[in-house]
């Protein structure tokens, strides 16, 4: 049974240098193909079992890092080929950066992978691993390397190993205890396992071992169809909410001679008659929805107000700034991105505007995105941002839930905020659902915008909260607790959803509860088991 594969393996190790690293960039383009929206899951055996092999006939410690670096560019040049279209959202100034763009980021997050290969690796080495050892420390060093990298240099948690479930709310339903990084852990063990097969002195051992993983996750599929066949979530009593879909393209949503007539044509859609009698109680538009300041536009609120539904808000995504203050000492403290603290200040906010006209809530956005929203060391790159306007957004400050008369509290999310499972995490235990306002149109009709729903599913699961999605041109949809899709809009529709919203689970799931610590058990397990199954098992 194992010859072949065998020979496969040997293969590999007899390669040259820069073969053995093109085998491993076409293994992470491979392992790419799981993602969001293809979900060719199956594509991740071939990808890993084929790392793992390289790590296994490596015999160098710079080729562990550079292998696992290789395959990490393949990975994520496959998974982040949509970041280019943003830069042809204004082609004459940024296109000649979108191939850059792209391979950079692919670049940058691969050393995350190469550094989990290089540790894995050189446990192998130290303690004399088995390719069964070997696969349990990289599942579990590479999901402690997916934490680091959603929190080092402000953080990127995007296509997380465990999204390429998304497809499937049964096998979703791991993650309300484990989280999506332990669905990723596992997912990797089993993806990778099937390595063993080229050992051909132990075939029974090997045909255990891979059919136990197989039933593993079979078991992971069973207990979410029990937890979804046992769900009641419910919806809310009194509450209909409308959520409105422009599909307004980015190029045009900032043209001066425009910006009315996207106002008017959100509210023509706000307006609408509901098809099924049932008025909405609350709208809801999408990040930076209106295309205008709102600080000083005491008209345009009062206009969103009379879109408000009676007792009811129009809850829309605008920009907003405080007014410029007098100058002061020079010794004013200066801003992240080097302006002076007395220069006007900027956010990317949702704002609640009640029927009176009346601000009712603000939330301005924290988690900032570097280059899209904000410069980083702003007094060294005398680059503009990609977003309109050339001021940097502040970040900001306050409360992250509201709670608003006539609405169950609510945790406001601005667009990849929602991507962030410790942000979210941490969230008061009062919020009773997640609004996620979002404007995807920078990546077109590309892959982006469906990992990005991907993503933002899995923090309904996790904290046991329905999670309603608007979205400038899609993907809007109304999740409840379970990660379940209900009423939804795919990308490049224009349309209204009029939902109920679902009701919030009684209790938050154990991950839910005590969030990273339980990717800190798994991962301290995993890693942990292959010291020890390489003492148990024949050499």
């Amino acid at each position: 049974m194992g010859a072949p594969f065998g020979r496969w393996r040997d293969g590999l190790g007899a390669m040259s240098g820069v073969q053995r690293h093109l085998m491993a960039c076409v293994f992470g383009v491979l392992a790419g193909g799981a993602m969001a929206p293809f979900h060719l899951v199956f594509l991740l055996v071939p990808g890993f079992t084929g790392l793992i092999w390289l790590l296994a006939t490596n015999r160098r410690r710079r080729q562990a890092f550079s292998m696992g670096w290789a395959f990490g560019i393949g990975h994520f040049a496959v998974g982040f080929y949509w970041v280019g279209n943003a830069f042809l959202v204004d082609a004459a100034r940024y296109g000649w950066l979108a191939p850059f763009a792209v391979l950079a980021l692919a670049a940058g997050i691969a050393l995350f992978i190469g550094l989990a290969t290089l540790l894995s690796w050189a446990l192998g080495e130290k303690f004399r691993m088995d390719i069964v050892a070997q696969v349990l420390v990289l599942a579990g060093v590479w999901t402690a390397f997916e934490w680091v990298r959603s929190w080092l240099f402000t953080g990127f948690p995007w296509n997380l190993i465990g999204t390429v479930w998304a497809f499937s709310d049964d096998m979703m339903q791991f993650a309300a205890y484990a989280g999506v990084y332990g669905l990723g852990l596992v997912t990797i063990l089993v993806a990778a396992m099937p390595a063993v097969i080229a050992d051909v002195r132990r075939p029974r051992a090997v045909m255990g071992i891979v059919g136990a993983c197989g039933f593993g996750l079979v078991l992971i599929w069973g207990g979410g169809v029990w937890r979804l066949a046992a769900a009641t979530p419910g919806y809310v009593e009194g509450i209909t909410l409308r959520l409105v879909q422009p599909n307004i393209p980015q190029n045009l949503k900032w043209k001066p001679r425009l910006r009315s007539g996207h106002i008017k044509k959100q509210a023509a859609l706000s307006l609408q008659p509901a098809k099924d009698g049932i008025p909405p109680t609350h709208i809801l538009w999408a990040e930076t929805a209106v295309p205008f300041n709102l600080t000083n536009q005491p008209n345009l609120l009062s206009y969103l107000g009379r879109l408000a539904p009676p007792k009811g808000y129009v809850i829309a995504g605008a920009p907003r700034s405080e007014p410029k203050r007098s100058e002061s000492k020079s010794s004013e403290p200066r801003g992240p991105s080097g302006s002076s603290a007395v220069d006007p200040r900027y956010w990317n906010s949702l704002i609640a505007v009640a029927p009176d006209g009346e601000i009712a809530a603000v939330y301005d956005k924290i988690h900032l995105v570097p280059f899209g929203e904000y410069v980083p060391f702003r007094s060294i790159l005398s680059i503009s941002k990609l977003t309109a306007g050339r001021v940097d957004f502040a970040s900001g400050e306050g409360a992250r839930v509201w709670n608003l008369p006539g609405l169950p509290a609510v945790a406001p999310l601005i667009c990849y905020e929602a991507i962030f499972p410790a942000e979210v995490g941490s969230l008061d235990d009062s919020a009773k659902w997640l609004l996620n306002a979002t404007n995807d149109a920078w990546f077109g009709l590309s892959a982006g915008p469906y990992q990005h729903f991907a993503a933002v599913r899995f923090r309904a699961i996790e904290m046991g909260l329905p999670l309603v999605r608007v979205a400038n041109t899609g993907i809007s949809a109304v999740v409840d607790a379970y990660g379940r899709v209900g009423a939804h809009l795919d990308l490049g529709v224009e349309g209204v959803i009029d939902s109920g919203l679902p009701k919030a689970l009684s209790h938050r799931p154990l991950y839910g509860r005590f969030g990273d610590w339980v990717t800190l058990v798994l991962v301290v397990g995993c890693a942990g088991g292959g010291l020890l199954v390489r003492r148990k098992l024949p050499n």
